[in-house]
């Protein structure tokens, strides 16, 4: 029951509104309407008071003149069906700390606000649940947004994609041949593995949990940064089915999806621009195999083989390969089995006639930390894993709990895939031939070949030269750069990997001979330290919607 004096006060607010002149509702006024008025300490607030604004209204004595009233800070949040109604009170502390909400300006008002009303309202605790991301177009500069930079590798380097005014220039270059693209990799992290795993978000609100604020989010950075090639992990097949496919396809974008098997949601996507690239063939990989007892687990990658849409003297084509592997820290033998089979596929896909490799990118949440065993199997293109502990392949724990050691080989034969990360049939060919040759010149210490051949089973090898967009750490101070933050850890788990040109100044040492071609990386979007993303109270947070950061970075074809 409330007072009487309020109930007399919501009586006498009958007299005529007319909402067309003062806001623009875009629904009706929801049941939870709140306003700074007296209420009974039994009442919970913010006290749902029903309105009805095609009523007529009255103003409120205390609120004085219209122009006054105009003047004031009253205000309605921007506008969803859960939004609420506010009337500031500067007695009213805020709850924690919340975002500035944002004070929809009238069409041909002025701001007549004194300072201490600005204070009081920034005070305000925003009510609404519309998404930061649509806020941002309204309001550029929020509490709490960090900013994250270019670093350019190269001074002939376009403007990058994030900037205003975009452009594409291809045709100014055409007498060169070159062809810059750019391309992101972004865990959007799955609703479904959020709630599973809610206990690594305890710092975030509730609010910012749901899906319905996170996608608009999600959406609106990969509308902003642009990138002409989006891999993403952790899309949950629902709404990439409902919502991701078109929202990304209304961009520009064909995408490509392959969920994960058995019963798991969600899975990974390529999606590309169509007025950069065509589709040459769409290659999909389950490392889940039913007569494999160690391969039990449903990760999936995908690999596509794109047709550049500019005209070169050669049919160039890019390889784009995208995977999330296990989590799991203690099962090294899985991830570093999942990387072969990916490995495998992308030697079968990216071959060219003259028997060298296209170029490749590699993007995907590897759960493995930067000098782990299987990062720098990655890099290095060789890996002796004889005496390596099981647990210490992805260098997630530091004091790993299972000492196990992995067998040698790690993997059955009955896979199909070589120590070489190729596929059996292929490999097998070339031993064939090498076989031929070995009998023509009449080798008679078997023995030692047989030994010599054992000896070498415990090395994986590729044949990629492969370098990291991202240095990891911070030159100046050292510091390490994370991809992913949230109550449990803050580390960097996602890469992009890409097959270097001879003359690429950030190529890392050893891709330098990799092709004669290549790729040529103009620059990247700077990542953030621990400390940084604290700032905002990790992730997810107001502007970032996923626990994970999307890496970003622009690449030049160099033609053969």
């Amino acid at each position: 029951m409330l007072p009487r004096h309020v109930q007399r006060l919501g009586r006498d607010w009958i007299t005529h509104w007319n909402g067309s002149q003062i806001l623009a509702l875009n629904s009706p006024v929801s049941s939870c309407m709140r306003w700074a008025g007296h209420y009974p300490p039994w009442a919970s607030f913010p006290l749902p008071i029903p309105a009805d604004f095609s009523a007529n209204w009255r103003l409120p004595p205390f609120l004085g003149p219209w122009r006054q009233f105009q003047n004031s800070n009253w205000h309605l949040d921007n506008y969803t069906q859960s939004c609420c109604f506010h009337l500031p009170n500067p007695s009213m502390k805020p709850e924690g700390e919340e975002p500035l909400t944002k004070k929809r300006r009238l069409s041909g008002q002025h701001d007549t606000s004194t300072s201490e009303e600005e204070t009081n309202f920034s005070n305000e605790k925003e009510a609404s649940c519309l998404s930061v991301a649509q806020n941002e177009e309204k309001h550029s500069s929020k509490k709490g947004t960090i900013k994250r930079h270019w670093e350019y590798f190269c001074q002939q380097s376009r403007t990058m994609k994030i900037s205003e005014n975009k452009e594409s220039d291809q045709s100014n270059k055409g007498s060169e041949a070159t062809f810059d693209f750019t391309v992101m990799s972004y865990n959007i992290l799955s609703q479904n593995l959020l709630e599973d795993n809610s206990h690594l978000y305890k710092h975030c609100r509730q609010r910012l949990l749901f899906w319905t604020y996170r996608f608009p989010n999600i959406l609106q950075e990969i509308k902003q940064l642009d990138a002409d090639v989006l891999c993403l992990q952790e899309v949950q097949e629902d709404h990439y089915r409902t919502e991701i496919k078109s929202s990304l396809e209304s961009l520009g974008y064909h995408c490509e999806y392959k969920m994960r098997t058995g019963r798991k949601p969600d899975g990974c996507a390529i999606c590309f621009k169509t007025s950069k690239f065509s589709l040459i063939s769409s290659n999909p990989v389950e490392f889940f195999r039913r007569d494999i007892p160690l391969l039990d687990r449903d990760n999936v990658g995908l690999v596509l083989l794109l047709q550049p849409r500019f005209h070169c003297k050669t049919n160039a084509a890019i390889c784009v390969a995208n995977t999330h592997l296990l989590y799991n820290p203690r099962r090294g033998d899985i991830k570093l089995t999942q990387l072969a089979m990916l490995l495998a596929e992308i030697a079968s896909v990216a071959p060219q006639k003259d028997g060298s490799f296209c170029p490749i990118i590699i993007c995907g949440d590897f759960n493995s930390v930067p000098g782990s065993p299987l990062y720098r199997f990655i890099k290095e293109g060789k890996l002796n894993y004889e005496g390596l502990a099981i647990g210490k392949v992805s260098g997630q724990e530091q004091f790993p709990r299972g000492q196990r050691i992995l067998s040698i080989p790690i993997w059955p034969k009955k896979l199909g895939i070589s120590q070489n990360c190729v596929y059996e049939i292929k490999q097998q060919q070339k031993e064939e031939n090498a076989g031929e040759k070995l009998e023509a010149a009449k080798l008679d210490n078997t023995q030692e070949i047989v030994v010599a051949s054992e000896k070498l089973s415990s090395k994986l090898r590729h044949h990629f030269k492969l370098s990291s967009v991202y240095s990891h750490y911070l030159p100046e101070t050292g510091v390490p750069e994370v991809t992913t933050c949230h109550s449990r850890s803050a580390v960097t788990v996602d890469y992009i990997f890409y097959s270097a040109a001879n003359d690429d100044a950030a190529a890392q040492p050893g891709a330098e001979d990799s092709f004669h071609g290549g790729l040529k990386l103009l620059g990247r979007l700077a990542l953030l330290t621990e400390k940084d993303l604290w700032t905002v109270n990790g992730l997810p947070n107001e502007n970032n919607s996923s626990d994970h950061l999307p890496l970003l970075a622009e690449f030049r074809l160099i033609e053969r």
